[in-house]
């Protein structure tokens, strides 16, 4: 006897299967004939998916600028996984993982290469902050937990610096076992062109889609050269949408010539969370219905893509042997207004509604999930 079974689970292509858990893992998919202790019957009508991982949120609460809860944008908004980008760096990031222990949700890290995390606006603006023996050593320490590094290159930030705090990045990288590297895009000095060049496979450009001069598309709209060959080279896009990083306008022309997200993330914290215009990653994920994603693509983004860009290998698939975290979602047709971060509106006719977030094996009610009463929990 399984611990839990879904039954007649929607999946993006139409087609309906049993998802059966045992132990914190899947255990077995497809018609399942076996009971178990407890079954939820979507009956259909209602999604199931692997685990939405948001790959980009600020959820350390000690952070002074940038900070929330890891329920608040993990389980309550059906995220069963988030990784931090970066509010902590080496000296922080000991309390943030204890205070992740006790969190529902599962909680990661990308350490940010400067010591202090983001305290100030401008933490590489002095290159005596980035320590390349202490952010080894926590990562040492907090191998698991810490899935990447983060660097934010962007001219608020690295002040004079130019790419200096990206090199030291890279080497930090290098030095320890090849950890993935996301990068934070915004306005320049230095050129996006210079950062792009010097990324590899596997590393990540955050805030793709923003609307600032020093975006990803050139002032007639084309993509540029730099980032063309970063893609080629194995260079994976972020959203990142943020308060101030993402621009529909942008995202349009870029999905026109086939530049698609590899992950839809939503840089969350507190203030844009209740004010937006994040307020969850349900609706970031909703606004590419309206850039012409479809519902299998949107999703592929905060699972598969978002599992294999971090390598979190147990995550991110209906497969028998992964954690058993799921998602179980509504898309309801309903017309809604969607807002970029630069105040612009596009109609909308589908939401994401969260239901439900199970990790490993235990589920945990969103609020829609409550209202709606199709469990019985």
């Amino acid at each position: 006897m399984y611990d839990l079974i879904i039954r007649q689970a929607r999946q993006p292509d139409g087609s309906l299967i049993d998802i059966a858990v045992l132990n914190g893992r899947i255990a077995a998919t497809g018609g399942l004939s076996i009971g178990a202790r407890r079954e939820i019957d979507l009956a259909g009508r209602y999604y199931a998916s692997a685990g939405w991982i948001d790959s980009h949120v600020h959820c350390y609460p000690a952070s002074p600028i940038y900070h929330d809860e890891p329920d608040k944008v993990g389980v309550a908004g059906g995220v069963t996984t988030v990784v931090d980008a970066g509010s902590t760096g080496a000296d922080a990031v000991d309390d943030f993982y204890q205070l992740a222990l006790a969190a529902k949700t599962r909680v990661y890290a990308l350490l940010n290469i400067a010591r202090t995390g983001i305290v100030t606006q401008d933490e590489l603006a002095d290159m005596a902050r980035v320590d390349k023996r202490l952010a080894g050593a926590a990562i040492a320490r907090h191998r698991g937990f810490i899935v990447g590094i983060k660097a934010r290159i962007s001219s608020s930030v690295v002040g004079d610096n130019g790419v200096k705090p990206l090199l030291c990045a890279k080497e930090i990288q290098r030095e320890n076992g090849n950890l993935p590297l996301m990068v934070h895009i915004g306005n320049n000095p230095p050129d996006l062109g210079r950062i792009a060049d010097l990324l590899d496979a596997g590393d990540i450009i955050t805030h793709c889609y923003n609307g600032k001069p020093n975006r990803i598309l050139t002032p007639a709209g084309e993509l540029r050269a730099s980032v063309r060959r970063a893609l080629k080279r194995g260079v994976h896009l972020d959203v990142g949408h943020g308060t101030a990083s993402f621009s529909f306008e942008v995202a349009r022309l870029a999905i026109a010539q086939g530049i698609y997200p590899y992950t839809i993330s939503s840089d969350i914290y507190c203030r844009n969370r209740i004010d937006g215009p994040v307020h969850g990653l349900a609706a970031v994920m909703a606004k590419f219905f309206t850039l012409g994603m479809t519902l299998g693509q949107v999703i592929d983004c905060v699972t598969l893509h978002a599992a294999d860009a971090l390598r979190l290998a147990q995550k991110g698939r209906l497969m028998p042997g992964c954690d058993a975290d799921l998602t179980l979602f509504e898309v309801r047709a309903a017309p809604c207004v969607f807002t970029d971060a630069h105040g612009q509106s596009v109609a909308g006719e589908q939401q994401l509604i969260p239901l439900a977030a199970v990790v490993a094996g235990v589920c945990w009610l969103t609020d829609e999930g409550k209202k709606s009463h199709v469990f019985d929990l």
